[in-house]
């Protein structure tokens, strides 16, 4: 007892403490560096959670879980580092031997009293060892402590990261009214976040979003990095519908959606008119006033077809669909873009109320394009005379007047988006190429409103009026803005009314409105 407090003992223990401290500190800090990686470079990792087991084909962000994984197990790792040449090493073999009066390499003391300080020292070395190891284990554990904090603070940012430009990229969506909508028949649904699909490999990414699976990029099961938020190049992916599967056009969030159904009754002439605008909204491009771009090649194609139809016969062939696909075009104004949705129901779907309720992109109409065929109405056709009527006739009138047409869609409208007051209409009036030729009633002038009036479709003026918030009238010749001989300007004043609906919305085209009447103008005077 008396050596165990003597100065040599204590310098024996000081000793050993001073030679495995940092033995023990090193173990325990290498081996931990060590298992922070992969255990075997290249191999799978145990720790690691396979990608698509919550659903989504990606690997989790390494700040979200893997990195406390990988700080436990390196942990343990170094514990048992140090634990193990405490019990193996000091314990195990040096102090062992040591107790038992051999040297630490294993030979025997030559005498007894060489064999007693053996056995002393054994006892110093064994609490020199252990005293090492405690503190070791404590200075390792504030070591431990210090990082996971740091790692903590790291998360909490990268998670922050993600929350923010998450909100900051709804709240542009908010400011700039982009509110996603499924263009399909049948579907026609809000959405939220589109299901994108990997380039390489083609997994379905249902939550592209910043969240835990990376805060601006996400790795896909197959390792092909993608962005997860617009501001990143998200947009840049194929989207589908996450209700109908359907393809979208690429950049749908990028520009706000205007919803424009072309509504009148069958064989009103709606999609000449729909081809007129478009040609209308081309030739404005051509004048490098605008910028128009087809959103998908399906748009191109359609068009396409549409203008062969033109070319053949002149008529556009009536359209078939119940529910149309929407016609969709990109239209640029300096730094103001819009993704314009053109419906073109088929008029049969208007002839009744339940018909009506079915279309349902009309609840998210931003405006609507009224067709008139004022033709179709009996009152009108009962007051042609001579060569007047084979004239009406030949132009394929349709067989519901357009205030019968505008009773059952303003009902229905009402019912069907609760804004009907806040919606503008644009009021076209068709074939105007053969009201030009009768003798029987007025030639349409510059106030359209007045002309229906003096027609006897009053009662359709004063209900467009009463019943929608802001009303405009044009009148149309669709066959002399399409085709082989289509007239420029024509074109134009057939893009007037989409070009007004598109004003609506912000979109700075007013000017060009505005330049497009005083010219026309300035022709009649001539």
């Amino acid at each position: 007892m008396t050596y165990l407090l003597s100065g040599p003992f204590q310098l024996c223990v000081l000793a050993v403490f001073l030679r495995t401290a940092p033995e023990f500190l090193w173990r325990a800090l290498s081996t931990t560096g060590r298992c922070l990686g992969p255990w075997q470079p290249g191999a799978p990792d145990p720790r690691v959670e396979r990608p698509g087991t919550t659903g989504e084909p990606a690997h989790f962000s390494y700040w979200f879980r893997q990195v406390w994984k990988d700080i436990g197990s390196a942990a343990r790792s170094g514990t048992r580092a140090v634990e193990h040449t405490l019990t193996k090493e000091w314990f195990g073999r040096i102090t062992r031997n040591l107790l038992r009066g051999c040297r630490p390499s294993g030979s025997r003391g030559v005498n007894g009293f060489t064999r007693c300080v053996l056995w002393l020292t054994g006892l110093g070395v064994a609490v020199g060892a252990a005293l090492a190891a405690v503190c070791t284990a404590g200075l390792f554990a504030v070591i431990l402590l210090t990082l996971a904090l740091l790692v903590a603070v790291v998360c909490a940012a990268l998670a922050a990261t993600a929350l923010a430009v998450r909100a900051v990229e709804r709240a542009g969506l908010l400011a700039r009214g982009v509110r996603m909508k499924c263009p399909y028949p049948g579907c026609y649904r809000p959405i939220a976040l589109p299901v994108y699909h990997c380039p390489d490999c083609g997994a379905s990414h249902a939550r592209l979003r910043p969240g835990r699976f990376g805060a601006l990029w996400r790795i896909c099961a197959c390792g092909r990095k993608l962005a997860t938020s617009l501001p990143a190049g998200r947009d840049a992916l194929t989207g589908h519908c996450p209700h109908c599967a359907e393809r979208l056009p690429r950049k749908l969030a990028a520009a706000r959606i205007v919803h424009v159904p072309i509504v009148g009754g069958t064989s009103s002439g709606k999609t000449m008119l729909l081809a007129a605008m478009v040609a209308g909204l081309r030739s404005w491009d051509r004048r490098g006033s605008l910028e128009v771009e087809f959103a998908t090649v399906e748009d191109a194609r359609e068009l396409d077809a549409l203008d062969r139809q033109l070319a053949g016969d002149g008529f556009a062939h009536a359209t078939t669909a119940r529910q149309p696909r929407a016609f969709m075009l990109r239209v640029s104004r300096g730094r103001r873009r819009r993704l314009l949705y053109l419906y073109d129901p088929m008029g049969e779907t208007l002839r009744d109320a339940r018909t009506v309720r079915e279309q349902q992109y009309l609840a998210h109409a931003t405006g609507v394009v009224m067709v008139v065929d004022a033709l179709a109405e009996p009152g009108v056709r009962a007051r042609l005379g001579g060569d007047d009527a084979p004239r009406a006739v030949s132009a394929r009138p349709s067989p519901e007047g357009p205030t019968a047409t505008y009773d059952r869609l303003a009902g229905e409208m009402q019912a069907l988006t609760g804004r009907r007051r806040r919606t503008p209409v644009a009021t076209v009036v068709t074939k105007r190429d053969v009201l030009d030729q009768l003798v029987s009633l007025p030639v349409p002038g510059p106030r359209i409103d007045s002309w229906l009036e003096s027609v006897g479709l009053g009662n359709l003026v004063r209900g467009l009026d009463h019943s929608f918030g802001r009303t405009r009238y044009w009148a149309v010749s669709a066959h002399a803005a399409t085709g082989a001989d289509a007239q420029s300007g024509e074109q134009r004043r057939a893009a007037e009314p989409v070009l007004w609906l598109l004003s609506q919305t912000g979109l700075p085209v007013g000017k060009l409105l505005a330049a497009e009447v005083a010219e026309a103008r300035g022709a009649g005077k001539r």
